[in-house]
């Protein structure tokens, strides 16, 4: 007997806005923010998701809407979902909900994407201080394949996973979460000398009302305006999962998520198409609309008996994820290092997120030799299926970092060679990007090293 057809629990109308879909969307985490469908373990059920941003990224070739795009609004999750057992008893705090990803991709008829840079006055990234200009790249599906316009010269197979999965905090997590971030949008400017490195802004996206979407309650109301000022923003990864964006979430992958609340209150969405390890262009992955098929379980009391809490109370805990089977399969890779120096010189003590950083800007100086703009590559490391290491963190002051690229996505020979690296239009790779100009007048990092930078094409720099 074949088995049934995954039953479709949120349909999504890419016609329509996320508050005018069938089963509302939300852009929040909240307690009370009420389930729009339920399901039973054992089942196989369809999700259906908007891209992050719901259509707001156009699939054209200007980088205006990057620059303008409303970041209040995102992310747009479908759910929640109530989760019960076969009885019709449903997951309880304490227990753990195991979610399987059976199948998943982009939505039928809707096969593209695309990666980004955000303005630096508008959300910037991980490199914002070296590329702070809203710049944009759309990429084509061809089955497991991408390819992009305007990163020409380059081909590699997708690895589709969700970017955020998580289920709903309950009221006193979600009270320790505005805490502990809003003492650090609070003090840390003054206390990590992280910032100055790194250059995040803002520290903390604290809860706020404007571009509130709370699914079925609604706006206006008391309930309403009470919710919003608590709920949490979806953007960093937390107890309950979330955004946590690990690319080897795809097809036969299991997550274990603690679950607070009854029912669970599952939500997803933020599906990519493929991202490399860290995402570090922030609109990074390559962005899609998609679906999810899963089937749950419920790990009764699973909290206690598999999570140890690390932190002052038992919601202090993180979720499990079991990679699947599906992946794509590469020999050869480029590696580059980086420590924990930054680019001034200066000595930092085993940071990881430094010596990161040096390893991505190592990488795209060196590709940028091969004809390609440095925004080009900084947009292809977020998004290709490039593996990011933590190689040493011990050996005091330097952590050291890795980034893997795997040679076989280009269509040249990129590695390093006794005749140099040859010349001639054939590694002209810069045909024109979207872009906009920087209109802020934040200091941008230059490498003290390099007499002049590499210049980009701009395709629309007026805008």
């Amino acid at each position: 007997m074949a088995p049934p057809t995954p039953r479709l629990v949120i349909p999504i109308d890419l016609k329509k806005k996320p508050w005018e879909q069938k089963l509302p969307l939300h852009n929040r985490w909240h307690p009370e923010i009420p389930p729009v469908t339920e399901i039973k373990t054992g089942e196989m059920f369809r999700i259906e998701m908007v891209d992050w941003t719901a259509g707001a990224i156009q699939d054209n070739n200007s980088a205006i809407d990057v620059k303008t795009v409303d970041l209040s609004t995102v992310h747009y999750l479908s759910g929640p979902i109530r989760v019960v057992d076969t009885d019709g008893n449903p997951a309880e705090p304490g227990d753990l909900l195991a979610v399987e990803i059976c199948n998943l991709g982009p939505l039928p008829g809707d096969e593209w994407g695309f990666t980004a840079i955000f303005d630096r006055e508008n959300g910037g990234g991980f490199l914002t201080d070296h590329f702070p200009r809203a710049t944009k790249a759309i990429w084509y599906f061809e089955g497991i394949y991408a390819y992009s316009p305007h990163i020409p010269g380059v081909r590699f197979p997708g690895l589709v996973h969700p970017g955020i999965i998580g289920t709903a905090p309950s009221k006193e997590l979600l009270n320790i979460w505005n805490e502990r971030e809003r003492k650090l949008e609070e003090t840390g400017p003054q206390s990590l000398k992280l910032c100055e490195v790194l250059h995040s802004r803002p520290l903390a996206n604290l809860p706020s009302t404007k571009g509130c979407i709370l699914g079925k309650i609604q706006d206006g109301t008391a309930e309403w305006n009470r919710i919003a000022d608590e709920a949490a923003r979806t953007i960093p990864g937390r107890e309950n999962g979330g955004n946590c964006d690990i690319k080897n979430l795809s097809r036969g992958s299991k997550i274990y998520l603690p679950v607070f609340v009854e029912g669970a209150n599952l939500s997803t969405g933020d599906m990519h198409f493929s991202q490399g390890d860290g995402e570090v262009s922030f609109c990074g992955a390559i962005e899609m609309s998609g679906f999810l098929e899963l089937k749950c379980e419920i790990l009764r009391n699973g909290m206690k008996e598999y999570l140890t809490p690390m932190g002052p109370t038992p919601l202090h805990v993180n979720p499990i994820f079991e990679i699947g089977p599906m992946e794509p399969r590469f020999s050869e890779w480029l590696v580059f290092e980086g420590i924990s120096v930054d680019e001034s010189g200066q000595q930092h003590y085993l940071d990881a997120s430094v010596a990161y950083k040096r390893a991505v800007l190592n990488a795209i100086d060196y590709l940028s030799k091969f004809g390609y703009s440095k925004e080009q590559v900084y947009l292809l490391l977020s998004c290709c299926p490039c593996e990011g290491r933590i190689s040493g963190i011990v050996d005091a002051p330097n952590a050291v970092a890795t980034l893997a690229i795997p040679t076989a996505i280009f269509d040249q020979d990129i590695r390093p060679k006794v005749n140099k690296v040859p010349l001639g239009p054939r590694l002209m790779r810069n045909p024109g990007i979207p872009q906009c100009t920087y209109d802020g007048n934040l200091p941008i990092t230059k490498n003290p090293s390099l007499h002049q930078q590499g210049s980009s094409c701009d395709m629309d720099a007026s805008s």
